[in-house]
């Protein structure tokens, strides 16, 4: 999982410390509200996977209410309002940051709201689908999300979430511990087996597609940046405290594999879960 699975101590402890980084992630994602959007070329494609399945006649019924968990900036939160099967929109998501912009690129009608999707706002069995594109993942333990998404849609709703596995970055994850061993740089996820076994332990009926998607960058540093325009930076314990020195950014850039014409690629280990509750 990402930072929120690293808390330890009592329960106390755990819950100030999962508060603490909650509000660590909000305020990451926030502060790269202006730049998410021109660097979200991963989301894109996922989303559009996901989208990509409400396309058949039937898998959205007329006047559906949709909530976007985890909207970010609102791009799939825009797509979703302009689908005709589509009433009624809500984008919601933890950092006020994110739903700043959203609200001020978003289309007239569109609902908005700061939550967290461990304690959602919504009533039971309140709404059609829910759309959660490369959320997921920051979360503590995605049982608590996907038992609060099973509480909210209504009988013969649908549940659409996307999120990263084990695996995600290994080219980068690589050339960090090469090039500072003993601290690590990039954000854990969940393996295939143990997200698999929360989400059927919630769910069991869902379905759960993966594949591994590669990205071509022009250099190390461009992927740094992308990240780091997207708010994804790593928050695990173990990081370091000061900025990360020229000198570790060169050594990593050294040991990170270049394809034969210089440039590299980045694979990201990619799942989809559906469900449709009964």
């Amino acid at each position: 999982m990402g930072a929120m699975s690293l808390v330890r101590g009592g329960r106390d402890s755990q819950q100030g410390a999962s508060s603490a980084l909650k509000a660590d992630i909000a305020r990451g994602f926030g502060n790269a509200r202006s730049t998410y959007e021109s660097a979200s070329r991963l989301q894109r494609f996922m989303g559009n996977a996901m989208l990509h399945k409400l396309q058949a006649p039937g898998d959205l019924v007329a006047g559906s209410e949709v909530v976007d968990l985890g909207c970010g900036t609102g791009w799939f939160t825009r797509k979703l309002a302009g689908m005709v099967q589509v009433a009624a929109v809500t984008g919601v998501d933890l950092s006020p940051g994110m739903v700043q912009e959203a609200r001020g690129k978003g289309v007239q009608g569109i609902g908005w709201a700061v939550a967290d999707a461990e304690y959602l706002p919504l009533p039971d069995a309140s709404c059609d689908l829910i759309f959660s594109n490369l959320m997921i993942q920051w979360c503590a333990d995605p049982r608590a999300v996907l038992r609060e998404c099973r509480r909210v849609l209504r009988p013969g709703g649908r549940l659409m979430v996307s999120s990263l596995l084990d695996g995600t970055l290994i080219e980068l994850k690589r050339a960090w511990r090469a090039a500072d061993p003993g601290h690590e740089h990039v954000n854990r996820f969940e393996t295939e087996t143990a997200l698999t076994a929360k989400v059927h332990g919630e769910l069991k009926e869902a379905t759960i597609e993966t594949r591994t998607i590669r990205l071509p960058y022009t250099a190390p540093m461009m992927l740094a940046a992308e990240l780091r325009h997207l708010g994804a930076g790593f928050r695990g314990a173990e990081r370091r405290k000061a900025v990360t020195a020229p000198g570790r950014m060169r050594e990593m850039c050294r040991h990170y594999p270049e394809q034969p014409d210089g440039t590299i690629m980045a694979s990201y280990e990619a799942a989809w879960i559906y469900w449709t509750k009964r």
